[in-house]
């Protein structure tokens, strides 16, 4: 049962190279995908239960002792964000099957694909800075490939804007591993938590956490240095927009959650009064670019920035509530914003097109289409009692015990707006009357396909069900929000209880 931790990572690697050998074949290679991610969600849930039932999982890769060795270590966070991890890249490729391009395909399109889930696991489990730097760069790779794997003009100007930025976090996150080794002599977490606290030099400390905020700022898409998500998100093919809408940012949000609460709490009071600025400018930025597009998939990608902002807000209120919230907010947004992208290609597919200006009538041609694009859509929005309502809720609700009047009236008129931009996607989509063109269509020859709608309807009840059953959702949150505030049960679990 240790190998699960190490498994979750193999297996997508393992089908990684088992795809590039039946590339050819793209019928043989959407199976094979398939199979390889219905394998990966299995070994999460696995794990997932072994946390419940066991506490935190490590394993040490190797023969090297702690803290030498590569360490991956499981809490109940990481625990969910794996599960997160498998249900998206299942989802996203089944959707694949809709239609991909077999010329993607030959090109090692699902190749990339699970070396991406690989990178996004691995960067959940790691318990070493290091080791998460080199899963950024696995993300960073496959990424880069999906993005310019069409060698169209725009997915290349969208590519070089994606790496350029990320390279600059690269940069930081580096030059911050290197000041941290010469600090402290390790990049084990755990260990960071007890040697970083005897460092003296205090400056130098906040000097250092900055880098690390900055870094995982970029990966999370925080202001001021988001606009390589809108620049690049909507050159993408939808699967794969999906699958990162859904789980790229989360990977910085999960860092910085690492970063307050494990390596740096020395310093989370510094930290968290520097996030809390830049969660509001998230939020509001955010939530302004969508309300300025007509394009549904610009909108969806400045929606991610404003949602991260929530994120961020309870990371930086750094309260049991607030953490709890955030935690919600993650398992939220994953899902919700996944099926969105998602519905966004079952739009073009049925309507011709992505722009609002364009589109129109699809309530009447498409019942079923405009009731899987309302649930997520208005659960974003924090219509209740869908599952965007319980997390803005409790984030709110955190704020305002916290005293922090300011941020709880940003984030309830960023909520307002995002309601607004939903509404104008519905309005424009589904409630006008259809354009002359669309209406001589044959709606039977547009209806979606299997493949789009049995992803899209797992993750729509998925919604559902967080929203009505929000309070063991809930739950999970406050536990894994309170084994974030005692990290002396990571630092036990992965130096052993003679660490403290």
């Amino acid at each position: 049962m240790n190998a699960l931790p190490a498994l979750a990572i193999v297996i997508p690697l393992l089908f990684a190279a088992l795809a590039m050998g039946i590339r050819l074949n793209p019928r043989a290679a959407h199976g094979l995908a398939m199979t390889g991610a219905a394998l990966h969600l299995a070994l999460a849930v696995a794990l997932f239960i072994r946390v419940a039932h066991h506490g935190i999982q490590t394993v040490y890769l190797g023969a090297w002792a702690s803290p030498f060795g590569i360490c991956l270590a499981v809490d109940p966070l990481a625990a969910v964000m794996v599960v997160l991890t498998g249900i998206i890249g299942l989802c996203a490729i089944v959707y694949a099957g809709s239609g991909t391009d077999p010329g993607l395909v030959a090109n090692g399109f699902y190749s990339l694909l699970h070396i991406l889930l690989a990178g996004i696991t691995g960067a959940f489990l790691t318990a070493d800075l290091f080791n998460l730097y080199v899963w950024f760069e696995v993300m960073l790779m496959s990424s880069f490939g999906l993005l310019v794997m069409g060698r169209k003009k725009i997915q290349l100007d969208g590519g070089v804007k994606y790496v350029v930025i990320n390279i600059v976090a690269t940069l930081l996150f580096i030059t911050a591993l290197g000041l941290t080794y010469g600090m402290t002599g390790t990049l084990n977490m755990a260990d960071l938590h007890l040697k970083l606290a005897r460092v003296d030099h205090v400056g130098l400390r906040a000097a250092v956490s900055m880098l690390f905020v900055a870094a995982f700022g970029i990966k999370a898409g925080i202001f001021p240095l988001y606009f390589w998500l809108p620049a690049a998100y909507h050159t993408l093919p939808l699967p794969v927009a999906a699958l990162f809408a859904g789980l790229l940012t989360k990977v910085g949000v999960y860092a910085l959650i690492r970063l307050t609460t494990l390596i740096f709490v020395v310093d989370a009071t510094f930290i968290c009064s520097v996030l809390l600025v830049l969660a509001m400018l998230t939020m509001v930025s955010g939530v302004l670019g969508a309300a300025a597009h007509t394009d549904i998939r610009r909108i969806l990608s400045f929606h991610i920035i404003s949602q991260v902002g929530y994120m961020v807000l309870g990371i930086a209120l750094f309260t049991p509530m607030a953490l709890a919230g955030a935690v919600f907010y993650l398992m939220h947004h994953i899902i919700v914003k996944t099926s969105l992208f998602l519905v966004g290609g079952m739009i073009r597919h049925s309507g011709g097109g992505f722009d609002l200006d364009g589109l129109g009538g699809l309530y009447v041609r498409q019942p079923l289409l405009a009731f899987l694009f309302f649930i997520p859509a208005f659960s974003l929005a924090g219509f209740p009692p869908f599952s965007g309502f319980w997390a803005k809720m409790i984030l709110i609700q955190a704020g305002i015990e916290a005293g922090a009047v300011i941020v709880v009236t940003v984030a309830i008129i960023v909520g307002l707006l995002t309601l607004y931009s939903m509404t104008k996607i519905w309005d424009q989509v589904f409630w006008k009357p259809a354009p002359e063109q669309a209406e001589k269509q044959d709606p039977v020859l547009n209806n979606p396909s299997v493949w789009m709608l049995a992803p899209v309807a797992m993750l729509v009840l998925l919604t559902v069900a967080i929203g009505l059953g929000a309070e063991p959702v809930y739950r999970l949150a406050v536990k894994s929000a309170e084994f974030l505030l005692q990290p002396a049960l990571y630092v036990q679990a992965v130096l052993g209880k003679g660490a403290l």
